[in-house]
């Protein structure tokens, strides 16, 4: 059973935050169904029904209380996929198409708060941020490489090197959108979800316009523990040979080593 959770600060995408906290905790103790009992007398609270069925709460039922009727939803949290990746989050399929890309560093942290590497300050990392909280994210690419679908998984790869650069963080692809018409359709599609202020994105589109970049919005699923798996090693694996450019894809036998070493937690993998 989940209690219910109030947010004051509005913007920052906490309710998501708070949803990866309950997710993980239901992996963590083998839970099979979430359920909460909820009012839905006032906006806010209407607003948080809202919120969980969008991560696939089902109206089960009411429960009549001294306070008055409760809405009762319910999760099913058994490994099933579903072709919208938010129903059956945070469960992947081994099956998908797997793909790694790279991520500068200085981004890097911006986006994956929990991927934060030995070397980085938690104290840089605290301010409340929509893309930090956020567990739909959203990744901008010029990648020759642009066929990605729903449900495929994502490895990210911290740039950095032979020693310093390392794969991080796990993601499963929402939607892919490219040939966007403008400039303004591109800021409003990535603006809360993106590391990136408006200015860098007008930049960043406008950075070669016979070559418009393409958006993947992604879930984020999980971060892999420190210390982080590095280039160096990937290739002594022969899991790549040379750090990533753009998305490239992963053969099924290297993703699966990859995870090994990474020493992933695994049981989000449905096969």
């Amino acid at each position: 059973k989940i209690g219910t959770f109030k947010v004051e600060s509005t913007g920052y995408k906490l309710g998501e935050r708070f949803l990866k906290i309950i997710f993980d905790n239901a992996l963590r103790n083998n839970v099979e169904e979430l359920y909460v009992t909820i009012f839905d007398k006032r906006e806010e609270q209407q607003r948080l029904i809202s919120l969980l069925e969008e991560w696939g709460f089902v109206h089960w039922g009411t429960k009549e209380t001294k306070n008055g009727i409760e809405q009762v939803l319910v999760r099913n949290f058994n490994k099933n996929i579903n072709q919208n990746p938010q129903i059956s989050f945070p469960f992947v399929s081994r099956n998908a198409n797997k793909f790694i890309v790279p991520i500068y560093p200085e981004y890097h942290t911006e986006l994956f708060p929990d991927s934060i590497l030995n070397n980085e300050s938690p104290r840089n990392f605290i301010e409340n941020e929509p893309h930090r909280n956020a567990l739909k994210k959203v990744y901008i690419s010029r990648s020759i490489n642009r066929n990605l679908n729903p449900g495929d998984l994502i490895i990210f790869y911290r740039t950095g090197g032979k020693y310093q650069g390392v794969v991080s963080t796990i993601g499963i692809v929402e939607s892919v959108i490219d040939n966007i018409p403008s400039e303004e359709k591109f800021i409003g599609l990535c603006r809360k979800r993106s590391v990136f202020s408006d200015a860098e994105l007008k930049k960043y589109w406008n950075w070669t316009p016979n070559n418009r970049p393409f958006i993947v919005n992604f879930l984020y699923v999980d971060s892999f523990p420190t210390p982080k798996v590095n280039l160096n090693r990937l290739r002594e694996l022969n899991i790549i040979n040379s750090a990533p450019r753009g998305f490239e894809p992963i053969e099924n036998s290297k993703f699966v080593e990859l995870m090994r070493e990474a020493r992933a937690n695994e049981s989000y993998i449905v096969d």
